[in-house]
């Protein structure tokens, strides 16, 4: 793949993946035009459970997370809620979930169960009840019995359908396909996000996702 997921860190405290913590790094205030290869990264599939907005809006953000990480829990808490309202709602957002699990064994669990809940289009509030709070990593959160205990707090009503998609080759496909993905641009840690091609990394003020989406939007002609 041409495109690369290039940032270089700020040393305002972010680690990479191999040292246990997700990267927090700058971003330009005058990104360069996006790479094609990057773009065509948007699957703008009308059918994906992952997939929040409309298949055809102006602007997709692919975004590679991990549930075991904190810093895409501040994410989903305090600036995901803001992006619906202002973008996705009003058309103009599409945000597409890739499963990037980093943090071992529940990290991958949790993915493959994410991915689960898609099947029964419960994805996002599966996604919503996971990073509802801060959770200790690897220390049980994500075991199999309290994965259950999520999706049937996310409103997933067939259990036995949730744990045999969770244990499924499509489901291990599925989380490969995306992590495999994320690992060729050389995402490696999480959140990283990818805005119409233009990269983030880490969870940046919600000002800095505003001003890249109306960016792209603007460029989109919207």
């Amino acid at each position: 793949m041409a495109g690369t997921f290039a940032l270089t860190l700020d040393g305002s405290g972010g680690r990479d993946e191999a040292a246990g913590e997700s990267a927090v790094a700058s971003v330009s205030a005058a990104p360069a035009p996006a790479d094609e290869s990057l773009l065509a990264l948007a699957r703008r599939d009308p059918s994906d459970a992952l997939a929040v907005g409309r298949a055809d809006a102006p602007v997709v953000m692919i975004e590679y997370s991990d549930f075991q990480c904190p810093f895409c829990g501040q994410f989903a808490r305090e600036t995901k809620p803001e992006l619906l309202r202002s973008y996705v709602d009003k058309g103009v957002l599409r945000i597409e979930w890739r499963s990037f699990p980093v943090f071992g064994e529940e990290s991958e669990q949790a993915a493959l169960a994410g991915w689960a809940a898609g099947q029964q289009k419960k994805f996002w509030p599966f996604h919503d009840v996971a990073y509802s709070k801060p959770r200790e990593r690897n220390a049980g959160e994500f075991s199999a019995e309290n994965l259950i205990d999520l999706a049937r707090e996310a409103g997933i009503t067939d259990i036995e359908r949730f744990q045999a998609d969770m244990a499924s080759d499509k489901a291990r496909s599925a989380v490969q396909k995306d992590r495999e993905e994320g690992y060729n641009l050389g995402v490696t840690s999480t959140p990283a996000f990818l805005i119409n091609g233009r990269p983030i990394l880490g969870a940046q003020p919600t000002a800095t996702f505003d001003e890249a989406v109306e960016a792209a939007a603007k460029a989109a002609g919207r």
